[in-house]
């Protein structure tokens, strides 16, 4: 089952979510990604949210370029935690993406981590199914526990 969807805007944002998919594999979730832009392809993106939803999709990731509308259209069309990652594209390198992505009207929520990172969104997106699974939760304790000795040795 793909208990997150990643969803991107463009075929060119691909390599800059790999990060996420990464993560989620090393953590055993299941994940579905695609490529579908809010502006050009608006009820292909119902469709693919719909669709992931009926599936058992419990969190959205969701990452943009620019003008970033494709978090918030996800966030409008579902009531499930959506993660929105800026990417870093065109004339203003992805601060544009991030102000778009945080500044959200009251009632249509996305999280917002870093421009750039996947990674962290797929930690947030673990952390969230976490909250009902305690098997995940053990592994993420886990993993962080690895983290903090990492940094207390010189490796």
């Amino acid at each position: 089952m793909a208990e997150v969807a990643l969803i991107v805007g463009s075929k060119s944002d691909v390599a800059a979510a790999k990060g996420a998919l990464d993560v989620l594999d090393r953590f055993g979730v299941g994940w579905e990604a695609s490529v579908c832009s809010a502006h050009r392809a608006p009820e292909r993106l119902r469709r693919v949210i719909q669709e992931a939803e009926d599936a058992g999709t419990r969190v959205f990731i969701a990452g943009a370029g620019m003008a970033a509308a494709l978090p918030g259209a996800v966030a409008s069309m579902t009531t499930r935690p959506v993660v929105g990652v800026p990417l870093a594209s065109g004339a203003l390198n992805g601060i544009d993406a991030l102000l778009a992505i945080a500044q959200m009207p009251p009632g249509i929520p996305v999280a917002t981590v870093a421009i750039n990172g996947a990674a962290n969104a797929a930690y947030l997106a673990i952390e969230i199914l976490a909250v009902n699974d305690a098997q995940l939760t053990a592994k993420l304790a886990d993993w962080r526990k690895e983290q903090s000795q990492r940094i207390d040795t010189f490796e």
